[in-house]
Formats: C-alpha cells, structure tokens, sequence
C-alpha cells in the first residue's frame, strides 16, 4: 500500500486473479521490468504453480513474495495454511527462496532480490515477529547487515545439539536455546534463511555436536529436515537427525495454540531436545 502511493503508476492491484497476475508477472519481468508479485502463499505458489513453472521455464525474473505461510497463518483455516512452499519452490527447478527471520532480514532480503537478475521467492508468517538479536540485546541484522544468498548464520552458540530453525522458528529458536540454558544444556541456533542451498559446511560444524535437529513451521515431509537430510546423506555427514515440523492439517485458531497443537511450542521441543541429549 505504501508503494503504491509512492508510485501509482507502477502499481497494479489485480483481485481474485492469480493465474493471469503469475503469468503476467512472469512476462513482464522477461522484458527487463523489475517485477514483484505478492500475495499469500497459497495464492502465490500452490494455487499457480503451472504458471510458476512456466515462468521458470522461460527463465523469468520475477521476484515473489508471499506472506501467510505456515500455520502462523492461524485463523485463515488449513485452506489458507501455506505449509508446504519449500516443496513446491523445490521442483522449479532455477527459482531461489529466502525465508527471513525477522523484519530486518526480510528488509535484506528484498534488497536481495530486486538487485539479483533471476527467479527469488521470499516466504513469511502473518504474525508480527520479534527482532533477532545477539546475546547484547543488539539487532543480529543490523545496519552493517547485508544479506548473502545461501549463507547460514549462528544466531547462539551452543555444543550439545545444533537446532536449524527459518523464519517464524528462528525467534522460537531462541527461546528454546533459553529454556535448555536453565538446565544447563547448551544448544547452537542456526537461522537457516535459504533452506534450498545449505551449505556443507553448516551441517559439518552442527554434526560436531552430534545431535542435528530442524524447526519449521512446513510440512516435515518436504521442507528445511528434508533439505538437511539430503544434503547430509550426499555429503557423507554423520550425526543424528530428528525433525520438527508439521504433520497434520491444522484447524483455525490462533498461532500460538496450533504451534503447541502440533508440538512445536518452544516449551515442546525444548522437552524433547533435552530427552534427546540425556539420552
């Protein structure tokens, strides 16, 4: 709504017309337009996925930005609950997906995008999310913060366990990594911002650890575990790996009660965490 004061003339509001805006989206941006198209995950990529991969076919570059993932979407129901992007964004085959973890990094993000030629989708939550910040209390991603595609960051340290959170569950995460500390369990948070290219190197320092575990809020079939999983398999790296995510459709309600309605409330996984270790 702010651009499209600012610029009336480069704003174009669509309706209940997604197929026709992903295609024109896509073509417009083959013609060196810098294109956005936003809208909610399940309009943006499950509803129009054919469009989607026409537009990667024709190798567009089209920067997508959809909020509303996830069950952090809450009380739009489980119509409106984006739980399996990573997947979908997986099978075309040149896009790039950013899943920020606060406002801050999402800020990055767009500049990311809008200055990188190629196909980007950036995913988010509904739910305001607080600001990630270091063991000072100061922004993590702060004025010097400039984003790298692929690049991982070690949000806390920690040596028992290596928790690999994205978006909505890197705040989580945190809490998490606090709950554990009052039990004198040290877990590293790891915020995984481009679960479709995670680097070796990543899952080689959390195995030192021993105990790898992911947190999302995505189907756990196909999103951030499945990524770890496979790039650990290919790469030969050894450690345990338990995976936190969703596994059902979830109902309306609010966010928080469907996080804890599908175990993932930081109170939940920081109980299993700590099983998992003393075990």
């Amino acid at each position: 709504s702010d651009f499209a004061k600012q610029f009336p003339d480069n704003f174009f509001e669509a309706g209940v017309s997604e197929h026709n805006t992903a295609a024109t989206a896509g073509a417009l941006s083959s013609q060196g337009v810098v294109v956005f198209f936003a809208d909610f995950g399940v309009f943006g990529l499950d509803e129009v996925y054919n469009q989607q991969r026409l537009n990667s076919i024709n190798a567009t570059n089209l920067k997508v930005v959809v909020t509303h993932c996830g069950i952090d979407v809450g009380q739009d129901g489980r119509t409106h609950h984006c739980i399996d992007y990573v997947g979908v964004v997986r099978n075309l085959i040149d896009f790039k997906l950013i899943v920020p973890a606060d406002p801050n990094q999402t800020d990055r993000a767009i500049r990311e995008a809008a200055t990188t030629h190629g196909n980007f989708v950036i995913a988010m939550g509904r739910s305001k999310v607080p600001i990630i910040t270091d063991e000072e209390g100061k922004p993590f991603y702060g004025d010097d913060y400039s984003l790298e595609y692929g690049k991982t960051d070690v949000v806390r340290e920690g040596k028992d366990a290596t928790l690999l959170c994205m978006g909505t569950t890197v705040s989580k995460g945190i809490q998490v990594h606090n709950l554990l500390k009052e039990r004198d369990l040290e877990v590293k948070v790891v915020n995984v911002s481009c679960p479709l290219d995670i680097p070796e190197e990543t899952l080689k320092d959390a195995a030192k650890t021993g105990l790898i575990v992911t947190y999302e809020d995505h189907y756990v079939e196909s999103g951030l575990g499945t990524e770890v999983a496979k790039v650990m398999a290919r790469r030969g790296i050894s450690a345990r790996l338990i995976n936190f995510g969703i596994k059902f459709y979830a109902p309306s309600g609010e966010s928080d009660d469907l996080f804890q309605l599908e175990g993932l409330d930081p109170i939940s996984v920081a109980g299993e965490i700590e099983k998992l270790i003393r075990r």
